[in-house]
């Protein structure tokens, strides 16, 4: 009999995607061992209501455009195709109803971890996860006995994956754009080419 796949979700906004968004997904891949990495494309962020986004149909574009034909990445239109707020506990109950025989295993940061008892209905996301992909960065610290005492049972579900340290981020990069800064190296290729044709995020044709 052959073992269930394992299926890491990788959620986010990705406005725009960028390079570390890559290598991430690509190290949770390879050290948590999975079959499948879906990015969860988030069209409205309980956590980011006050912001405003790139409409979603350009966000999915440029998560093709930055997966490209790689076998082991596939954009998820789960929460595209309900409306919002979008929370991963609604996430994870619909992905496990399309293939309840996989193992699912969320990603998130280290950051989302400490915040991880505030969450939406938090036990139930956490019945409906067979594990947690956290990615730390380098020299990172977790207090796991804190997390523990606020859901016990947790840490047994945690894996961790160790990250380079990439100091990029979409918001950075949107600012960056805006004023004027160079953007093109630190994204896929063909994301820059669309925000480029898009004209996304100011950006003006001098950038580079």
């Amino acid at each position: 009999m052959s073992r269930p796949q394992r299926i890491g979700v990788f959620g986010g906004t990705f406005d725009p995607p960028h390079l570390g968004h890559l290598i991430l997904a690509a190290e949770a891949r390879y050290q948590l061992g999975l079959d499948k990495v879906l990015w969860v494309l988030t069209p409205d962020p309980p956590h980011k209501r006050n912001q405003r986004h790139t409409p979603w149909e350009k966000r999915a574009a440029m998560v093709l455009a930055a997966i490209g034909d790689t076998p082991h990445f596939e954009l998820s239109t789960v929460e595209i195709e309900r409306p919002g707020p979008h929370y991963a506990v609604d996430t994870m109950r619909l992905l496990r109803q399309q293939d309840p025989h996989a193992q699912w295993i969320y990603l998130l940061g280290g950051d989302s971890l400490r915040g991880l008892p505030t969450w939406h209905r938090v036990r139930e996301f956490l019945d409906l996860c067979d594990e947690l992909g956290v990615m730390r960065r380098p020299g990172d610290e977790i207090d796991l006995t804190i997390v523990e005492a606020c859901l016990p049972g947790v840490v047994a579900k945690i894996r961790f994956v160790q990250a380079p340290l990439l100091e990029i981020a979409a918001s950075q990069l949107r600012a960056r754009a805006a004023r004027g800064a160079p953007i093109r190296y630190y994204l896929p290729e063909a994301v820059y080419l669309l925000i480029r044709e898009w004209k996304l995020y100011g950006l003006k044709p001098p950038n580079s």
